[in-house]
């Protein structure tokens, strides 16, 4: 106990002015280095002696010179102020948001495609930052932030609760997914009551939250069905890959499908959005990093990733 309330007695501008008299041999010297008074240069070095019960310095009227306590304490008062150098480069650093470590929760079609090429515009401004990304299914997005497992999230719309705050960051138009052979490839766009009598393949049961067409809201008439659901958005590509079926998908998984050989085509009639949103804690403060990126991601998504005006589709030589 004696030791911690020791602690607290001293400053750092003290042993700042011990070390400084120490290496100079003299207050004019050390005065000068430190752009104070040697009067005050003395006042913080008599300070620390009281503090301490300590002689630091044997004075005569010619030279200041360490005493044998002096000698004992300088390396030690050196490493004391190392030590806060490095908290106050380490704040400094936090700060200003150069470095840390943060976790961003998100579904496979963003963590695989969209991400990796935002970090890597990221680290180029901010090399000592290091981001991971969390393999998240849609539904565990909230709840991934919620229960502290990531800082934020990435990821299609969804409701949230007292503890997880919504912000939509991206517009991202549902878009048929097929190869250039499937026949509604021959068009440059098609409507929703065209996909009816083709073989369609959707992942999970996100279309029907998303899309009105394909919701049992709609008219059975004018309803879109499609003739296999799977859980993963990577199964629905490589079946429209076969070109036995096309699949639809927001537009934003567009390099994911595109590593399948497939192609987008507008949806008309109306054309659906589908929005990208950041998940935030409204209960706990984000890393200065985290902040950081989280900006980071405000601006760089609409202008690099395939959103709602910069879908483009390749238009067939028979349709011009």
């Amino acid at each position: 106990m004696r030791a911690s309330m020791a602690l607290i007695r001293y400053t750092p501008r003290q042993l700042e002015a011990f070390v400084a008299v120490a290496k100079a041999q003299g207050f004019g010297e050390a005065a000068a280095r430190l752009s104070l008074t040697p009067s005050a240069i003395s006042q913080l070095v008599a300070e620390l002696e009281s503090a301490m019960g300590l002689r630091l310095f044997d004075r005569t009227t010619r030279r200041v010179a360490l005493s044998a306590a002096g000698r004992e304490l300088l390396d030690t008062a050196g490493d004391a102020l190392a030590a806060l150098q490095r908290m106050q480069r380490a704040a400094d650093d936090l700060r200003s948001r150069t470095t840390g470590v943060l976790r961003v929760a998100a579904p496979l079609a963003i963590a695989s495609t969209v991400l990796p090429e935002a970090i890597e515009v990221f680290a180029a401004a901010h090399p000592r930052v290091t981001v991971h990304v969390c393999d998240a299914p849609v539904d565990r997005l909230v709840d991934a932030v919620a229960q502290a497992e990531a800082d934020f999230a990435l990821g299609p719309d969804r409701p949230t609760g007292d503890d997880v705050q919504r912000e939509p960051v991206l517009d991202s138009p549902w878009v048929l997914w097929c190869v250039p052979a499937h026949p509604l490839a021959q068009h440059s766009s098609v409507d929703w009551s065209e996909l009816r009598g083709h073989a369609l393949v959707s992942a999970g049961r996100d279309h029907e939250l998303s899309v009105p067409r394909m919701g049992l809201q709609c008219p059975e008439a004018d309803r879109v069905a499609p003739l296999q659901v799977v859980d993963h958005l990577t199964t629905a590509f490589g079946l429209a890959a076969s070109g036995r079926a096309a699949t639809l998908a927001p537009a934003y998984t567009g390099r994911l499908a595109q590593a399948f050989g497939l192609e987008a085509r507008r949806i008309t009639g109306p054309e659906v959005m589908r929005q990208v949103c950041l998940y935030r804690p409204v209960r706990r403060s984000l890393p200065p990093a985290a902040d950081a990126f989280a900006e980071h991601l405000r601006a760089w998504l609409p202008d690099h990733c395939i959103g709602s005006t910069t879908l483009t589709c390749p238009v067939p030589e028979a349709a011009k």
